[in-house]
């Protein structure tokens, strides 16, 4: 290989490989277009759609008593615009949030507050549920009032913790996700054929309803030969639960870091 040839093959790491991305369509681009400028073949495979909840009652209430808030907890980015339209739709706007405090899980969500007028006071180092506790420890909660607006049947574990200590908690419904239908057949040919390189985890929905598309006994036997990469260990955990085996695990539990360990991943394997 000349140094000429071996400098574009650096600056392109996933040149020839097929890497498939799981996350919502509407969520998508911004890391399909990242694979596709370091040269790899993007196969979309949408396994999560985002939508309204059953209903936005609870929502709608704790919006019309913003005020009483002392704190307010985006745990996604989905979260970000329900709860500001509900907002909107109440008459509402950011300013009346008060003296509320805001924190939230990951940079995308942080940024796409921040572009609305809304400063985040808290943002873990680690973006999930257990990192946001580790950050919230010093604050003093019991008493306060907490407004977690979520995916509808999220974790427990934050707003459990946050009553552990003395917390008055919320959780709203802001959206839900649900497996989207499609004939996945195409998918589990690419897979049996050893057509696809790895495929790339962004949540534990992403995970299960891959499972629940594709069929099989388990994600290992799904999947083949094809590397599965996770964007933090939450997503991790559930693809070793459901029979997988985690290739890439991202350190940050972004798309940048996702994107890292991909690189790393694949600067050591030979084509």
């Amino acid at each position: 290989m000349t140094n000429l040839a071996g400098a574009i093959s650096n600056q392109k790491p996933f040149a020839r490989r097929r890497i498939v991305v799981t996350r919502a369509r509407k969520q998508a681009g911004g890391l399909a277009q990242r694979i596709e400028l370091l040269g790899g073949e993007v196969i979309e495979f949408p396994t999560i759609e985002i939508q309204a909840p059953a209903s936005f009652a609870g929502l709608d209430r704790a919006v019309q008593r913003i005020e009483r808030y002392q704190w307010i907890i985006f745990t996604s980015v989905n979260s970000v615009a329900p709860f500001l339209e509900r907002l909107k739709i109440a008459k509402k706007s950011v300013a009346e949030l008060g003296n509320a405090q805001v924190a939230a899980i990951g940079s995308e969500t942080t940024k796409r507050l921040a572009a609305t007028g809304i400063a985040v006071a808290v943002i873990p180092s680690l973006y999930q549920a257990e990192g946001l506790l580790e950050s919230l420890k010093g604050a003093e909660l019991a008493g306060k009032r907490i407004m977690i607006p979520c995916a509808a049947k999220a974790r427990d574990v934050l707003p459990e913790t946050l009553r552990q200590w003395g917390a008055i908690v919320d959780v709203v419904e802001a959206y839900k996700t649900v497996a989207p239908v499609f004939d996945a057949a195409a998918m589990r040919q690419r897979l049996q054929h050893r057509e696809v390189d790895m495929v790339t985890f962004t949540s534990s929905s992403t995970v299960s309803n891959f499972v629940q598309l594709c069929g099989g006994d388990s994600l290992a036997a799904i999947a083949g030969t094809a590397a599965l990469a996770s964007i933090g260990p939450i997503t991790g955990k559930t693809i070793e639960e459901l029979g997988g085996n985690v290739t890439v695990m991202a350190r940050q539990a972004t798309i940048d870091g996702l994107i890292d360990a991909m690189i790393e991943y694949f600067s050591v394997i030979k084509h």
